[in-house]
């Protein structure tokens, strides 16, 4: 009878936690300071450290973001852009891709 009440214990104290964690979810709800669209200018100037000078490179050459997030070095390094900049844009177009990292609403100049 002694194990039946350390259950009952243990399955109580399961449904009270749950029930905190649901409540302490809502304080995440709130709106984030992120763009909804972004270009190719945006995306760099929120890598920010210079990249953003080969905005009109990189919008002749891809047209849109979505070519530029799977691109490869080797494209970059024939576009003629620094070794820097290249690792920075491969760095946050895979940031960008799993959703880890988005250019901040604030970095953008209307």
């Amino acid at each position: 009878m002694n194990m039946i009440s350390i259950w009952r214990q243990i399955t109580n104290a399961s449904v009270q936690s749950s029930a905190f964690v649901h409540a302490s979810s809502r304080f995440f709800s709130n709106s984030s300071p992120y763009l909804v669209k972004v270009g190719i200018p945006e995306f760099l100037r929120g890598i920010g450290n210079g990249v953003e000078a080969h905005v009109q490179k990189l919008e002749s050459e891809f047209g849109d973001l979505q070519k530029l997030l799977v691109v490869r070095t080797l494209k970059l390094k024939k576009l003629e852009i620094p070794c820097k900049h290249r690792k920075l844009i491969l760095k946050y177009a895979h940031k960008y891709r799993l959703g880890l990292w988005r250019p901040r609403a604030d970095m953008v100049k209307v």
